[in-house]
């Protein structure tokens, strides 16, 4: 174990935003470090095979410069003018981005000239493969002004015992940057799983961000955007839908930090058993950062009596000129809506599924038709599979 002590481990109820995940069963020192397994399982959200993967060779001398997508060691050798201004910069330190940078062992790097645009997707798949082992992972996006990319990058488990899952996402946008990113972890329902993430956004870039949690058994992540150049937008989505016992913890932050900026964050989750999900959002509007427009809700369906949701907005707002909204709320399903299907005809396991569909559909009229709405719809469709039976 790095320098880190488990006395500086968060409290449960003890440090703030701990309030609501109990990890004070967590014994880190029981969970050595160990790589990434190279075997992909059968049953990954996206095929690898669907896009561009990660390349220990260097790319190829070309007009304009050729991305670079290899993994992050390499390319802490082979490119330190790119990773090297950006590289742990960009998430905020906590205890567990801490550990995970004294600790990681496999990671990427996406850098994006300037003015390229990716026309495949670009996928990254990190396997946890060794139980009662913790696997600390990095993502490091950097796109130069006028570059544009579509990344899938997820997390999976190919075992059924605990295990930990500790990650790191950074994501750089410069000047009219387009990055459209999908971050999604479907890691076995034993795994502990902790994670730190943030996006810095430039003038008139434009961030689409999605993360989708279906695994894990406790923890907490935190996904943050800055927008940091004026006119630049970020619309951030996310979906998670549990079972039996797990816990989910998702605080966000949109943080503005320049004027005539727009954010735009909506969650969805889907509660069965005797599982539970905490969503925290943050609204910032720094100083100076007049005619913000921003946007957050998380709505939640519980299925069952037993299972249980906690959805806390939050504003602070130092700024005069701007428009922040916010909802919340947390609901069983609406028995007059199985009447009304039931008196259709329809079975009661039939009329619930197709309530739990169209509260899930909305995440995915999100989307414009494409790849990536095919990807999220077909990621929700399985595991809503898996949590309905």
């Amino acid at each position: 174990m790095p320098h880190l002590t488990v006395e500086q481990l968060p409290a449960f109820k003890g440090t703030p935003g701990w309030e609501f995940t109990p990890i004070d069963k967590l014994d880190l020192a029981a969970f050595p470090t160990a790589a990434a397994g190279r075997s992909v399982p059968a049953d990954v959200l996206f095929a690898p095979q669907d896009g561009i993967g990660p390349s220990d060779a260097e790319p190829r001398r070309s007009d304009p410069p050729a991305p670079i997508i290899a993994p992050l060691r390499v390319a802490l050798e082979r490119h330190a003018d790119v990773v090297g201004r950006h590289f742990g910069t960009v998430v905020r330190p906590s205890f567990f981005t801490k550990l995970n940078a004294d600790e990681w062992t496999d990671g990427t790097l996406v850098y994006v000239p300037r003015n390229v645009k990716v026309e495949a997707p670009i996928v990254i798949t990190t396997v946890q493969d060794r139980p009662g082992t913790a696997l600390h992972h990095r993502t490091l996006v950097v796109l130069d002004e006028g570059a544009e990319a579509e990344i899938w990058d997820q997390v999976v488990s190919s075992h059924d015992e605990e295990a930990v899952v500790n990650g790191a996402v950074e994501l750089v946008l410069g000047q009219n940057a387009t990055l459209h990113y999908i971050g999604a972890q479907n890691v076995n329902e034993k795994t502990w799983v902790f994670g730190g993430q943030r996006a810095i956004v430039g003038r008139d870039a434009q961030l689409d961000w999605t993360t989708l949690a279906f695994g894990g058994g406790n923890g907490k992540v935190f996904l943050e955007t800055t927008l940091d150049g004026q006119g630049s937008h970020a619309k951030v989505t996310g979906a998670y839908a549990t079972r039996g016992r797990q816990h989910v913890d998702y605080d966000t932050l949109q943080e503005h930090a320049a004027p005539d900026t727009v954010s735009d964050l909506a969650f969805r989750g889907l509660i069965s058993g005797r599982s539970s999900a905490v969503w925290r959002g943050m609204i910032k509007v720094d100083p100076g950062a007049q005619r913000t427009d921003a946007f957050q809700e998380a709505r939640n369906l519980l299925l069952g009596k037993k299972a249980h949701a906690d959805a806390i907005p939050g504003l602070e707002i130092l700024a005069d000129d701007v428009r922040c909204t916010h909802a919340a709320a947390i609901a069983q399903i609406d028995p007059e809506q199985i009447f009304y299907l039931r008196s259709r005809g329809l079975s009661k396991t039939t009329a619930e599924r197709l309530v739990v569909e169209g509260f899930l559909g909305a995440i995915v009229e999100r989307y414009h038709e494409g790849p990536i709405r095919d990807a999220i719809a077909g990621a929700l469709e399985l595991r809503l599979s898996a949590v309905l039976g």
